[in-house]
């Protein structure tokens, strides 16, 4: 038997030229939207375990580990911006020439206050972590969506239809019902929580650069910011190989991929859904607290995080089951 390498080619030119135009469009824009949303997916999935490489540093200090993270992050990004990806190095800094002064000066201050936050972000959800509680960092990450996609529907104009209304209310039901026993941890979960959202909400506004080299410049600020607070507050230098190779997997696994991940979902999904899929990551830390770390739990909060785990159902029931639709329809 001969193949025709143009039979199916030609059978797909057949079957495009079949499909209603509106309904190509359609298709199109589900497959990028998909794409963007697997991305934020994945990266929030990524980071779900993350006290996993965390918690075995907790003998040393918060800044200790937030200062080797940020400086392995910014060599590691640098070398690859400067000798992997020097032609997209080269393009942006014409991009960036040949823009208009008004965009040019947003997109400057936009990165710069991203590094800002991050650094803050990082640094507080550290210490709860390893200081307060895994708990208490989770709950950092339950208040995150909601002022995601609070400051996104009044900063962005991000409109959300009846079902995403009921789910932010189903999730702030769960934060008050878990911030009964834990209102000395609010504060900090707050500061966690604000860090992000206004990270999050910032960058999607962020447009016309590379994304992989705007979250290299934001962590070489960063690293910026904390170098001069590396004499006076940093411990003795660790010795232990362990210590640098959690470093090194923090830097690269729970650092640099997902970040990238969620500038690059931001290009092709809202805020707001960006926010609310960010639940998957205490979900995912509950769970390991609860059956690695072994952390008490009771009723309420098995309440509090299913009722979280319906919410993300309800928000993203349109893509959910707009899909399911589409493919049977």
């Amino acid at each position: 038997m001969i193949f025709n390498a143009s039979e199916p080619v030609h059978s797909f030119y057949c079957f495009l030229k079949t499909v209603h135009p509106r309904h190509l469009i359609h298709i199109t824009s589900s497959m990028k939207f998909s794409k963007y949303y697997l991305a934020a997916f994945v990266s929030f999935v990524i980071w779900g375990f993350f006290s996993l490489a965390l918690k075995p540093l907790k003998a040393y200090a918060s800044l200790d580990i937030l200062f080797y993270r940020v400086l392995f992050c910014a060599v590691i990004m640098a070398v690859i911006s400067l000798f992997v990806r020097i032609k997209v190095l080269k393009e942006n800094i014409k991009t960036f020439r040949q823009m208009p002064a008004a965009q040019k000066k947003r997109v400057t201050i936009l990165t710069f206050a991203g590094g800002l936050l991050l650094t803050a972000n990082w640094f507080f959800f550290i210490y709860v972590m390893n200081h307060i509680s895994v708990k208490a960092a989770s709950f950092a990450y339950l208040v995150c969506p909601i002022m995601t996609t609070v400051i996104a529907y009044f900063v962005l104009n991000e409109k959300l239809s009846k079902w995403q209304w009921s789910a932010v209310l189903l999730s702030i039901a769960s934060c008050m019902l878990l911030s009964f026993n834990n209102v000395s941890d609010i504060a900090y979960s707050l500061i966690v929580a604000a860090s992000y959202a206004f990270y999050l909400v910032s960058q999607r506004k962020n447009v016309g650069m590379d994304k992989f080299l705007v979250l290299t410049v934001q962590i070489l600020f960063s690293a910026l910011i904390l170098l001069p607070f590396y004499p006076q507050y940093s411990e003795a230098l660790p010795t232990e190989f362990s210590f640098y190779a959690l470093i090194f997997l923090i830097a690269v696994l729970f650092t640099i991929v997902p970040l990238y991940m969620n500038l690059y979902a931001l290009q092709g999904v809202t805020s707001s859904t960006m926010g609310i899929l960010l639940y998957i990551n205490p979900l995912m830390n509950f769970v390991i607290a609860l059956l690695y770390f072994h952390e008490p739990i009771n009723s309420i909060q098995i309440t509090a995080y299913s009722l979280i785990l319906i919410s993300i159902v309800v928000f993203n029931e349109r893509f959910i089951f707009g899909r399911r639709r589409t493919a049977l329809g």
